[in-house]
Formats: C-alpha cells, structure tokens, sequence
C-alpha cells in the first residue's frame, strides 16, 4: 500500500469508516466500475468481506451498482459525497448538543469548584464569565485595578471594552490607588460605575461575581483562580458585595 492510500484510509477511518470499507471505497474509486473480485484484488480484502462492505458502502450513498451490459458492477461516488457524512456528523452533534449541555450545566442546588492555574489559564476564565453572562446581568469585582491590570495590559483593556460591549451591569469595588481614580473617570466610556474602597485597604486578589459563578482570581504569585459554581455561594458573595456598595458613599 502506497503513502498516499495509507494516508487517505486514515483520513476515511477518522470519518467513521472501518479498515475495510475504507479500503474498498478507496480500490473502487481507484478502479471505476468493476466487479466485487476486481475490487477485492485492489483492496486485498477477501471477497465474502467485499459483498457486506459494499452493501454498506452503499447504504451510505458512497457506492452504487451499475449494470453494464448483464453484468452487475459497482462504482464509488463522487468523493464530494464525503462531505454528506461530516454534515451527518454536525447534524447528530446539533442534535444531541442540549443534553451534552443539560449535562454539563449546574442544576439550581449542585456546584462545582475549578482550579485554574497560570495567567493563561485565568485569561481563559475571564472569557469564560464573559461568555456565560447576559446582556442586563449583574457584574461584580472587588479588586485592586493596578496589580489585575499590570498581569496583561493588551489583554485586560481589551477584555474591557469586550465587557462594556456586552451590556453588563458592572459595578467595581476598587482599591484606592492612581489607576483606580483615573478609571472612575471612564464610567461613561466603559459603562460601568466605580466606587473607592478604604484607604488603608490591601487586596492581593480578585473577586468577580456574576449570576453564574464566583471567581477569585490570585494577582501575585502563583497567578491562579478558583472559579465556583454554586447558587448559594454566588448569592452570599452577591449580598456580601451589595452590603459593602452600600456603605460606601
């Protein structure tokens, strides 16, 4: 067997295809109409295996049997006909995708704890939480915007402006430094509202808090989140976060 036909039964097996169809998909392509004998010599896969494989080949609309003249010879499709079996595929997948989801979604009373180490494990996380919020949701940090910014500027104003644009209620409990008091005076840029918290206060981390997880997220060494999934949790830091708005003028 040539690289070639090794590497296009390859492809074929990762299409679905057993050893032998892709084998006898491939001679009948190679061959053009011919007999099941003439098939299996190019395949080199015993005749009786050829009958049932063509059969389904058949089925699967990627052969088809001709007459020429009182002989019955079989033929493969164009190769285009492939394609039919990758859209089978999404199909099934689009099919099948809300019970996958049902699966991987939280029910109201359940959660989860995920560790993500590294800073480009927690960029992840924060295209997460962006992702899974909707447009109205509440968006909640306490943080202390010049250590969360300085991991990643590029990326972190981007994901600022990425977040404005989702039309997210963004509220933030900042840390009472320069960069914080000149992000007060992007509010209507950035549409988010931005209180200072005590002047003596230290955040080594942040906490963001959304209607669908928790997320604390290490800024100094190692960089590392935690992000939690769990109803109960979430609401608590919610209240948490809502009593400390309030008391702060």
């Amino acid at each position: 067997m040539s690289k070639k036909i090794e590497n296009l039964t390859e492809i074929l097996k990762d299409l679905g295809l057993s050893d032998n169809e892709s084998r006898v998909y491939l001679a009948a392509l190679s061959t053009g109409p011919a007999s099941i004998l003439n098939i299996a010599k190019v395949a080199e896969t015993k005749r009786t295996t050829v009958y049932s494989v063509v059969e389904y080949l058949q089925n699967r609309g990627l052969m088809r049997a001709e007459l020429k003249g009182s002989r019955k010879v079989f033929a493969a499709e164009h190769p285009n006909k492939l394609q039919s079996m990758i859209k089978l595929k999404e199909d099934t997948l689009l099919q099948a995708l809300p019970n996958f989801l049902e699966l991987y979604d939280l029910k109201k009373n359940e959660g989860f704890i995920k560790y993500y180490e590294g800073l480009e494990a927690v960029k992840n996380v924060y295209d997460g939480l962006l992702r899974d919020i909707k447009p109205g949701d509440d968006y909640l940090i306490i943080s202390d915007y010049t250590q969360w910014r300085e991991l990643d500027p590029k990326f972190y104003d981007d994901f600022w402006l990425r977040r404005s644009k989702k039309g997210v209620k963004t509220r933030m409990l900042l840390q009472d430094t320069i960069d914080a008091r000149q992000s007060k005076r992007t509010e209507a840029k950035y549409q988010h509202k931005i209180k200072l918290l005590p002047p003596d206060t230290k955040l080594s981390t942040n906490l963001v808090v959304t209607p669908q997880k928790v997320a604390v997220h290490q800024l100094t060494a190692p960089i590392f989140a935690l992000v939690i999934e769990n109803q109960s949790i979430i609401q608590m830091n919610k209240e948490m976060f809502e009593i400390m708005w309030r008391s702060i003028p």
